[in-house]
């Protein structure tokens, strides 16, 4: 039996809660900043809550959390539920279906994680309302950040953004997808020559991998390695903090989400050359090929980048996929006179426009856009 809710909520208050529940000063603050945890106190994460400055509201069961979230008022909604799935197998979807039928409800973003690491029904779980599944072995950096994706993505959800509507899931549109595995199947076998020889003048220049592997976050804030061949010596990301603040083209400071460094010193004469022709983002063909990116999309950011993107609408560039070319490379390519912000709007504008077609559009525009001139 489906549970039933007493929840009700006026125009007003919905309007006020899509706009994050902030137009007056009021205890909203304090509330928003709650995290509900459904389950054993023991398994709450109460280091990375006190670490973001949030507190931690545990409940056991089923029936508390229902309690609690029916008797909340409007303003007092939680900065996120998380649900541990071992306390109950059969009303942590039952909470979740709860959550998902209440309109205001449904607007928290709603976790499932599971910490002895059993088999779940995944699908089931998202058509039942969950926003994302953890199985144990997890970060819970992880989810915070997928928690903050989340919460930008469903204000915009709210504010009627067309992307957020129909692209939540962040799957690759099937036809996306078949473009995808055969161009980038295609390019790997016709290319594997020359990676090859690329890989073997970079083993010849300096010590090192022959590939550059990072954490990168991609549509819908999911986290994936990142592959590149290696284009600097050996030490380059204990570097980049200095370097971010003196020469970075975005500009410097807490307020520089982006970092691109003119002629770079980290870089070596062979990845100078991968760099300015591109090449050395050829490895991405294999994140390509296995679903992490698309040929075209959002370029997938590090991860000190993408945090400081997911509290305001700017969120709305990670609804469309990750990809190793896209709207606002072939726009401004290597460019200084790209701000922060045209960068952002440009990703937007791709997130809520992309199809095949305007794919295709983009690639015909790549192979002039590769031949930049500056070196960055």
């Amino acid at each position: 039996m489906k549970p039933t809710n007493n929840m009700d909520y006026t125009p007003e208050t919905l309007a006020d809660l899509s706009t994050g529940g902030r137009q007056g000063a009021s205890p909203a603050v304090a509330m928003d900043r709650t995290l509900l945890f459904v389950g054993p106190e023991a398994a709450a994460p109460k280091v990375q809550i006190k670490e973001r400055g949030l507190e931690l509201k545990c409940v056991e069961s089923y029936m508390q959390a229902r309690y609690w979230l029916e008797k909340a008022a409007a303003h007092e909604l939680p900065f996120a539920i998380v649900c541990e799935v071992e306390w109950n197998r059969q009303a942590d979807l039952a909470l979740a279906e709860m959550i998902h039928e209440n309109p205001v409800l449904r607007r928290v973003p709603f976790i499932l994680i599971c910490l002895s690491g059993r088999s779940m029904d995944y699908r089931t779980a998202l058509e039942m309302g969950v926003d994302d599944v953890y199985r144990s072995p997890f970060d819970w950096q992880d989810v915070f950040r997928r928690i903050e994706f989340l919460r930008g993505f469903k204000r915009e959800l709210s504010l009627g953004n067309p992307a957020a509507a129909s692209r939540f899931d962040g799957r690759i549109p099937s036809d996306k997808r078949v473009f995808d595995i055969m161009v980038s199947a295609g390019l790997l076998l016709v290319l594997s020559p020359l990676l090859l020889l690329i890989a073997l003048l970079i083993k010849l220049e300096s010590k090192g991998s022959i590939f550059y592997v990072a954490e990168r976050a991609g549509s819908g804030y999911d986290i994936f390695p990142f592959y590149k061949f290696r284009s600097m010596g050996s030490g380059a990301d204990k570097q980049l903090k200095e370097l971010s603040e003196t020469s970075n083209q975005y500009g410097a400071g807490e307020e520089s989400v982006f970092v691109k460094i003119e002629n770079d010193p980290r870089i070596t004469r062979i990845g100078r050359i991968l760099r300015n022709t591109s090449l050395d983002e050829l490895p991405q063909l294999f994140n390509v090929l296995k679903g992490d990116m698309s040929i075209v999309g959002n370029r997938p950011l590090p991860l000190y980048e993408a945090e400081m993107l997911t509290t305001d609408h700017s969120a709305g560039r990670f609804l469309a996929p990750a990809g190793i070319t896209g709207l606002w490379q072939v726009t401004k390519r290597g460019g200084n006179d790209m701000s922060i912000s045209e960068r952002i709007q440009l990703d937007i504008e791709y997130a809520q426009n992309y199809s095949l077609w305007y794919d295709f559009k983009i690639i015909f525009k790549t192979i002039p856009a590769l031949l930049q001139q500056t070196s960055v």
